[in-house]
């Protein structure tokens, strides 16, 4: 009977995960068809809804914290984006589901703060500010943590996308570095908090 429960425990655990970054995915897959389809295909919207992402030091820019996450530059920055963006949301919530809410809004908030403050010019928009953060988080946490499942998640991610590390550096045009730096950044500041809290309730 137990053992039935447990299963049904996992089950509903993994479909609510899927659920969720489902939702996230399909989010920004509406809004960007949206702007394509309809802002930009044919009807003057004053630039759609890439004018909604972070402008660095404007203050009508701080809008774009909570807004650029779910915008992207067209299909093809979206779908380079989704892939990551579901398996390593996916691992940082492995453990726990509430990671994910966690991880997701600080890497965000740091990401986008610290491009508009620090950002170049331009308008900034896309997930990879939190994909970075997602990326920092799992590769900290066997640091902070010091378990054996949080240190093999780190060798495993690094090992998976540890090449992506070099995306915090200005080193191709167009590419909103800042936010990938900041966004790093906020997912070891994650990483950090969660272990403390552990520690705090485990003790």
């Amino acid at each position: 009977m137990r053992g039935r429960q447990k299963e049904r425990s996992i089950a509903d655990e993994l479909k609510f995960q899927i659920l969720i970054l489902g939702g996230c995915v399909a989010i920004a897959w509406g809004l960007e068809l949206f702007d394509l389809l309809v802002l930009k295909g044919g009807y003057n919207f004053g630039g759609g809804l890439d004018q909604y992402g972070i402008i660095p030091r404007n203050p009508i820019g701080l809008r774009g914290i909570l807004f650029a996450p779910f915008l992207h530059g067209g299909l093809g920055h979206l779908i380079g984006n989704t892939i990551p963006f579901l398996i390593l949301g996916w691992l940082v919530m492995l453990r726990e589901t509430t990671d994910f809410f966690v991880v997701s809004i600080i890497s965000a908030l740091v990401s986008g703060s610290g491009t508009w403050m620090f950002g170049t010019p331009g308008i900034h928009l896309g997930a990879s500010g939190v994909i970075f953060g997602y990326l920092g988080y799992l590769l900290a946490r066997g640091y902070f943590e010091r378990s054996g499942f949080a240190i093999a998640m780190s060798l495993f991610v690094g090992a998976l996308y540890g090449s992506l590390i070099w995306g915090v550096l200005p080193l191709q045009q167009g590419i909103s570095w800042e936010g990938h730096l900041f966004g790093f950044i906020g997912g070891i500041v994650s990483a950090k908090l969660l272990a403390d809290d552990r520690r705090s309730v485990g003790g």
